[in-house]
């Protein structure tokens, strides 16, 4: 396996982490009592590379859309992995 693919899967694995973890606390949002995710665990997927679930969770599931913050770093955090990307591809 090439480093690319391993790279490439492990943006899989965090995107499909951060998709889930928006589904989960969509699901706990609607249920009274249920355990919700923490905002800065949503956060810290998103920053970790899991951008893309995190904007596709907000499209999709229509979750924390009302919350800018989340829209802004999911964004900030794509603009930064890719940034870190072409440097070192530069390099």
């Amino acid at each position: 396996m090439t480093s690319f693919e391993m790279v490439a899967m492990a943006y899989v694995g965090i995107n499909g982490v951060t998709l889930c973890l928006y589904a989960w606390d969509k699901r706990a949002a609607k249920r009274p009592g249920a355990e919700r995710v923490r905002e800065r665990t949503l956060h810290l997927w998103a920053l970790a590379g899991g951008f893309g679930g995190a904007l596709l969770g907000q499209a999709w599931l229509r979750h924390k859309t009302r919350h800018a913050s989340f829209a802004v770093i999911a964004v900030l955090a794509l603009a930064a992995h890719a940034a870190g990307w072409a440097w070192w591809a530069m390099g």
